[in-house]
């Protein structure tokens, strides 16, 4: 399905099959020198068929279009290989491009997510160990493309627009998003969503990603936009009202993460159980693998966030992370505080 949304911008709608997420809103901006394709879908047949039936629609030919790959996660990324022809560039954030291009040698997205398993508990709770069904592992290519790395502050100049590349750390290390200044437009990747809140998860300790993300939270609600053009889900035009529902959400799982952990010890799984998740199944157990990464990678961002803030204990036994209050925790603070 195309919609065009502004003049020379097009909402391309690409399925997501089996996945909770349905829908991959794709943005292609037509330009008389060469066009921007921004994100892509998985690398799976039904995206493939789907994006080249919209390009072919379009009267696009990707020997004319470059892409922007907001961040790595394969439902963005998936079909930079299928799509990409001898001189075009792709451009994607510096953190999220080491890691992209690293996975073209070896199976980093894959072994990330076998960390996750025994790390949060998940093989210790009776999980497969099974990484590959992990969606960023599941459905990425080996794309073998030259990475062109875009950073804070780049311009880019597409359709009669002056894109500026905004960096906003948390979703993923590298995530960025696009802003027009002059027409008020932001195109967001999965910064921002309409009625469900971006999965803000743990998969290296080299970062607190929520400690990351609610300060780049912040930086977009500091920019002039009327409307923004997000990863999935609907179109938003009242950004800072959503931004204050988002951080409003953290703040409140936050709280269920150190109600779940209680007096107790726990693992990650343990927490993960005893939260609220805004999903169809009935119990945890109901969860599909895939799902319950997610869902542990969630809960472990908060986990951490709160060890970082000095409110919890992280600790390891036999490579699976436990985590309990610290003697002088004291009160949490509201997200963004």
């Amino acid at each position: 399905m195309i919609e065009q949304v502004l003049p020379n911008i097009f909402l391309i709608k690409i399925p997501l099959p089996e996945n909770p997420l349905r829908i991959l809103n794709s943005y292609l901006i037509k330009d008389p020198d060469r066009n921007l394709l921004i994100d892509t879908g998985f690398n799976l047949e039904a995206c493939q068929v789907a994006m080249d039936k919209a390009l072919f629609d379009l009267g696009v030919s990707m020997k004319e279009t470059d892409l922007f790959i907001t961040h790595l996660h394969t439902d963005h990324s998936g079909l930079v290989q299928h799509l990409f022809r001898p001189g075009d560039t792709v451009w994607m954030g510096k953190d999220d491009a080491l890691v992209f291009e690293a996975n073209m040698r070896e199976n980093v997205f894959i072994n990330t997510a076998g960390q996750l398993l025994q790390r949060s508990g998940l093989l210790l709770d009776g999980a497969p160990n099974c990484p590959q069904e992990e969606a960023t592992a599941k459905y990425a290519d080996r794309a073998c493309v030259p990475i062109t790395v875009v950073l804070d502050g780049d311009i880019l100049s597409k359709g009669g627009y002056t894109w500026r590349a905004v960096a906003t750390p948390g979703h993923t290390a590298g995530h960025m998003c696009l802003y027009e200044a002059e027409h008020k437009i932001l195109i967001a990747g999965d910064h921002i969503l309409d009625k469900i809140t971006p999965n803000i998860g743990l998969w290296s300790f080299q970062y607190d990603p929520l400690g990351q993300y609610l300060p780049s939270l912040d930086k977009i609600a500091a920019l002039d936009v009327e409307l923004v053009l997000p990863g999935h889900r609907n179109l938003i035009t009242d950004m800072r009202g959503r931004i204050r529902e988002i951080k409003e959400h953290h703040g409140r799982r936050l709280q269920d993460v150190l109600q779940a952990l209680g007096e107790d010890k726990k693992t990650t799984v343990q927490v993960a159980r005893r939260i609220p998740w805004d999903l169809s199944y009935k119990h945890w157990d109901e969860f599909p693998l895939n799902q319950k990464m997610h869902a542990c990678a969630e809960a472990l961002a908060h986990l951490y966030h709160l060890v970082v803030r000095g409110q919890l204990i992280m600790s390891e036994e036999e490579g699976v992370l436990y985590f309990q209050a610290a003697p002088d925790g004291g009160v949490i603070q509201q997200a963004g505080e």
